[in-house]
């Protein structure tokens, strides 16, 4: 199957998206858990390495899932790609 400019420019957008929120991941999961401890200031009433590690990487989990499923479904869209039960 041959690829067509359009094709290939929506896997570039696809991947250059993925590779971002991967490092989001990367940071969240292994940069803020490695220095949290060092960081020794209370947020919301709890200490930060402990926050991180129960409660904030979970929050940013969910936050990257939303966002990458909310721009591939506008980019599904602008591509005409969609498989059009919403929107």
């Amino acid at each position: 199957m041959q690829l067509t400019e359009q094709h290939k420019e929506y896997w570039r957008k696809n991947l250059r998206m993925t590779a971002f929120l991967l490092f989001i991941w990367f940071v969240a999961t292994f940069v803020m858990g490695f220095y949290a401890r060092d960081l020794s200031f209370n947020f919301f009433g709890w200490p930060f390495a402990f926050y991180m590690a129960a409660q904030g990487s979970l929050i940013i989990y969910v936050v990257i899932i939303w966002y990458y499923a909310r721009y591939m479904n506008n980019l599904d869209l602008e591509y005409d790609v969609h498989e059009g039960d919403d929107q």
